[in-house]
């Protein structure tokens, strides 16, 4: 009888229309207009840019989400369409949208004002845990836990190895029940802000190993710093690429999705780094943290 192989990542959380503003000299202050030099609208959300880069890297993946029925969310839902992920679980509805997050990046600094709209949860949730290719859940944001906190209990249930990436959430950062809210989680992917907040540790390593007491593989995202990783196998580093920054939006969910595909791959802690660190990279020469698709011919 033939089997299917269980490979396939499931990426949940919630999407957003960025709208992303570069060619800046500086972030907008009050009572002062900026004028950008150039704009890029484009599909966004950690859900989705790391499920992009999942694909862009040949891993099959679907992503987990609700989408609107509005102008700005049409829009998305023809770039996602072309992304190469798969959206047989995304389901669409009114009050999904508008989500619009916007972004003025300056350099490595980024300013961002975003809507949420409507609930988190889709009513494909079901039909995602019960696909039989799915093999890893990812989880794009504390926030989407917060809302869905039967996630990662579900996940283990059917199966499934589960991924975390905090991403910053003011009101939800500081909340001192986010690790027990987090268990069960084998691989949690924050960047240094974060885990400064979570933690209260500013240094990398210090920080890294306090969130390694919670979680058996702990992925730190340092931008031009690097990244660390702590594990079984002790704690190791590697440094960033040096590359032309066009935008850094998306960079940490790119590395979420380098990172996991060679973790799934039963690949070494510096190996998974380097994978990560090379998603990264890709992501900030360009405007939008997907990968770049160009139109056939």
């Amino acid at each position: 009888m033939m089997t299917t192989e269980k490979t396939a990542v499931i990426s949940v959380g919630r999407i957003y229309c960025d709208l992303i503003f570069t060619g800046l000299d500086e972030l907008p202050v009050l009572g002062r207009e900026l004028f950008a030099r150039d704009m890029e609208i484009a599909a966004g959300g950690g859900a989705f840019i790391a499920a992009a880069h999942f694909a862009h890297i040949g891993r099959s993946v679907a992503l987990l989400a609700r989408l609107g029925t509005d102008t700005f969310s049409r829009d998305i839902g023809e770039k996602m369409a072309q992304s190469g992920v798969d959206l047989q679980f995304l389901e669409h509805a009114t009050d999904a949208g508008p989500q619009v997050t916007v972004a003025t990046v300056v350099g490595q600094d980024r300013a961002f004002l975003t809507r949420r709209a409507g609930a988190a949860r889709p009513s494909t949730l079901d039909a995602a845990f019960a696909w039989d290719k799915a093999r890893h859940l990812h989880i794009a944001e504390f926030a989407t836990l917060h809302e869905m906190p039967d996630l990662v209990s579900r996940a283990k249930a059917s199966g499934l190895s589960v991924s975390l990436d905090p991403s910053w959430d003011a009101a939800l950062i500081y909340d001192k029940g986010l690790l027990k809210a987090c268990a069960g989680v084998d691989v949690f992917l924050p960047n240094l802000e974060e885990a400064e907040a979570i933690t209260g540790h500013s240094e990398p390593e210090a920080a890294i190993r306090a969130l390694a007491e919670a979680f058996p593989i702990v992925a730190l995202k340092g931008g031009a710093e690097g990244a660390w990783v702590s594990s079984a196998a002790g704690l190791h580093h590697s440094a960033a690429q040096k590359v032309p920054v066009v935008d850094t939006t998306g960079a940490g969910d790119a590395f979420n999705a380098g990172f996991l595909d060679a973790w799934l791959q039963a690949q070494d802690d510096q190996h998974c780094l380097e994978a990560g660190i090379t998603a990264g990279s890709l992501a900030v020469q360009a405007a939008g943290g997907a990968p770049q698709v160009t139109a056939a011919a």
